[in-house]
């Protein structure tokens, strides 16, 4: 529950709040104190995603006011994220534990890496007009919801990226389109894995209240936090998390 918060609280402030409650729910170890369960990593996956997705909902809720200026791209980009993120969700439930055991560590450090460079992305992104077309946006839009589905950590950071030569709108109505189609790629994936048996449903649980209680203090307090340095240091905590999993697995 406590992971859960955190891991909540943190996407809201800053993002990368996956790259604390996975590790967390796989079990890792440092300085030889265990943390948290024990359990395979697909389902460490599953469940964390399904776990956290009434953060994003709250998220979603609270850029209600901005649905108006919103809604056309929402109109197009919701049926890739649908598709996208069925697709990913499926294929981690077709991937064998130990085929996904090797990929882990590089998507840890694919998402540590957006996380550590989002500001650099984010001005390389505002540098460049609205130059991409639906049809372009509608492709990227679903490759992204298959990584989502599939893994998840660092995919807000890659539809802001998307959404900036594409859409016409300041920072909050893009984060608004962010948390919409977020919450679809949550809620999405959380019934395929369901279904799917890769679920737990005692952290799932525990996840899910936290995350409650995360997603509403971090809205509430979040304006004392300086989000740059919580970047930093959670982007530090991935590089280290991406180096166990791959000594773990690759060695």
């Amino acid at each position: 529950m406590i992971v859960g918060a955190i891991a909540s609280g943190i996407n809201a402030v800053a993002g990368g709040g996956s790259l604390i409650s996975f590790p967390t729910l796989t079990g890792v170890t440092v300085g030889g104190f265990h943390l948290g369960y024990h359990v395979p990593m697909r389902t460490a996956n599953a469940t964390n995603s399904a776990g956290l997705w009434p953060g994003s909902l709250s998220s979603a809720l609270g850029f209600w006011n901005l649905l108006p200026k919103t809604a056309k791209y929402l109109k197009t980009l919701w049926f890739p994220t649908v598709a996208g993120s069925i697709c990913g969700a499926f294929l981690l439930i077709r991937t064998k534990e130990e085929i996904f055991g090797k990929v882990v560590p590089a998507l840890i450090l694919g998402a540590t890496l957006l996380l550590a460079f989002q500001p650099r992305i984010k001005a390389w992104a505002n540098k460049h007009e609205r130059q991409i077309t639906s049809r372009v946006a509608f492709c990227l839009q679903f490759l992204v919801s298959v990584y989502g589905g599939y893994f998840g950590a660092g995919m807000g950071i890659m539809m802001l990226a998307v959404f900036t030569i594409y859409m016409e709108g300041n920072i909050h109505e893009l984060n608004a389109v962010k948390a919409w189609l977020g919450m679809i790629i949550n809620v999405i994936c959380s019934g395929v894995f369901l279904l799917g048996g890769l679920i737990l449903i005692l952290p799932f649980a525990a996840l899910t209240f936290g995350s409650l209680i995360g997603g509403y203090y971090a809205a509430k307090y979040s304006q004392g936090i300086d989000p740059n340095k919580l970047r930093i240091a959670i982007a530090c905590y991935g590089f280290l998390t991406a180096g166990y999993f791959a000594y773990m697995n690759w060695f």
